[in-house]
């Protein structure tokens, strides 16, 4: 198994993206911790994987570093932490109709939490001397072709993200500590079915692929799970490109 003996936190392990993960780490022998703020879905995706639940509020830096002090203090260490809580982003509004807190609150909510949760990760894998830091979107396409489509402050957020990663995989590579990020041209399976832009919003990302298929939510867990483990050890400070050929590195 790719990860056994692995230890993982994933925060936002009860949404889509999260427990899709959350399950493939399983999967693959890891030893699974989920934080959120929700409770009951984080206990049916613990329940699913033999994993632990923790309430913790992301964007709470004295909730987060407790969280991950009692997961080394529990399990020994922390190998493998990922970030895939809600950005708050409001889209299908055009830009000039937005108001200023709408368009930045996802730029700051991502930021924010995802600089508290690497850094506490981060802290504990330096002492152990390696670990894996994933970050979920990438950089975003830009097309004359989507504009139509108003994605609000979403991809700023993206950008500055991977800002971040880059930041992070510099200064934290000496510790034999990787940071990725696994970026898709959209998950058509987290659109909620009766959204009445689905079937808009699911053509707008197939037409961008080369194979006509996007990536599904399993997809996203068995590449995560191959990203964290050992077989991916010389991969650090890029994107894994899961767009199908929409974006062409």
């Amino acid at each position: 198994m790719l990860l056994e003996g692995k230890n993982a936190i994933i925060y936002g392990g009860g949404g889509s993206v999260g427990s899709a993960v959350a399950r493939a780490f399983a999967r693959e022998g890891a030893r699974v911790f989920l934080a959120g703020r929700t409770m009951a879905t984080l206990e049916k995706v613990a329940v699913q994987i033999d994993g632990h639940a923790a309430q913790v509020d992301a964007l709470d830096e004295d909730q987060v570093n407790a969280h991950a002090d009692a997961v080394v203090a529990q399990a020994g260490s922390i190998d493998i932490s990922m970030n895939v809580i809600s950005d708050t982003d409001v889209q299908g509004t055009p830009m000039v109709e937005m108001t200023l807190d709408d368009y930045i609150r996802p730029v700051i909510t991502a930021l924010s939490s995802k600089f508290l949760t690497s850094r506490a990760a981060a802290r504990h894998m330096m002492k152990q001397g390696g670990g894996v830091i994933l970050a979920f979107g990438g950089s975003v396409e830009r097309s004359p072709l989507m504009h139509d489509y108003n994605f609000g402050g979403i991809q700023v957020t993206f950008d500055a993200v991977e800002s971040m990663r880059r930041q992070l995989a510099i200064e934290l590579g000496r510790y034999g500590i990787r940071v990725l990020s696994l970026r898709t041209s959209g998950i058509i399976d987290t659109i909620p079915e009766g959204y009445e832009n689905r079937d808009k919003i699911a053509r707008s990302i197939l037409v961008q692929t080369l194979t006509g298929k996007a990536a599904t939510l399993e997809d996203v867990g068995n590449v995560a799970a191959f990203a964290a483990s050992d077989q991916a050890r010389t991969i650090t400070g890029t994107e894994i490109n899961m767009t199908a050929g929409a974006a062409l590195d």
